[in-house]
């Protein structure tokens, strides 16, 4: 759980080693050839997190999804919407995080940097349209934890959508409220995932439902320095995993 996670709240993010509780661990079977254990470090975070939203969201076969923020965890959302049956619709700012999902569970993609949130609205029912999908219903994930990503989410609510607020930021956003009403919409926060979801979260990497290595990188925990300038400068679309 989020309370045990390392670096969360216990010591130990960046340790070289690190004791942990058990509860949570979960047995790693059936490891395709092509990864390492280290590989799958990013399950407890970035794969766990958009899982437990999905499931809250009840996603299924037939539901148009949009994913608003396709970063680490974003990108993960959108695999896993698309692995439940949904067509998904990723939506960012950065081409480096959205064109890599058009070959891992998108139907399409939408760069909304220059866009209003009307205009991002349009683009999504145009694209609901072209799937022969109905413009109720969406089911929104808002993964990319700023202002603009939850105000462009929230601005998507529309008849008997569904909203999870999975990203996170301190800074307050202007929105309609009464639209939650007006659209008989749902919304809902999404923070961690529960343990008992960590196996359904292997298998989906490891029967190869959602792929891992295209979004990530292996570093030695050396040049952890220049992993955070990395980070800092956002030059990097992939998620580090630091290997001792």
């Amino acid at each position: 759980s989020n309370q045990q996670r390392p670096g969360n709240v216990l010591d130990g993010g960046l340790a070289t080693h690190v004791t942990v509780p058990a509860t949570g661990l979960s047995a790693v079977g059936n490891l395709p050839p092509e990864y390492e254990l280290a590989d799958l470090a990013v399950i407890a975070d970035a794969v766990t997190t958009p899982l437990q939203a999905v499931r809250r969201a009840g996603v299924s076969e037939g539901d148009l999804v949009v994913v608003v923020g396709t970063g680490g965890v974003g990108g993960y959302a959108v695999q896993v919407a698309a692995a439940s049956g949904a067509t998904v619709l990723a939506v960012d700012i950065e081409d480096a995080h959205l064109d890599p999902l058009l070959d891992h569970g998108a139907a399409g993609t939408i760069n909304a940097f220059d866009l209003s949130v009307r205009d991002v609205r349009a683009r999504v029912r145009e694209l609901a349209e072209s799937f022969g999908l109905a413009n109720t219903g969406w089911k929104i994930f808002e993964c990319s934890g700023t202002t603009a990503g939850q105000e462009t989410a929230y601005g998507l609510l529309g008849p008997a959508a569904t909203l999870a607020v999975v990203g996170f930021t301190r800074e307050k956003v202007s929105i309609r409220l009464s639209n939650l009403m007006a659209f008989d919409a749902t919304a809902f926060g999404s923070w961690g995932c529960p343990p008992e979801l960590y196996p359904e979260a292997i298998e989906l990497v490891t029967s190869g439902k959602v792929k891992l290595l295209p979004f990530t990188r292996k570093v030695p925990m050396s040049d952890l320095l220049a992993v955070l300038e990395e980070a800092r400068g956002r030059s990097e679309p992939r998620r580090i995993i630091l290997v001792p």
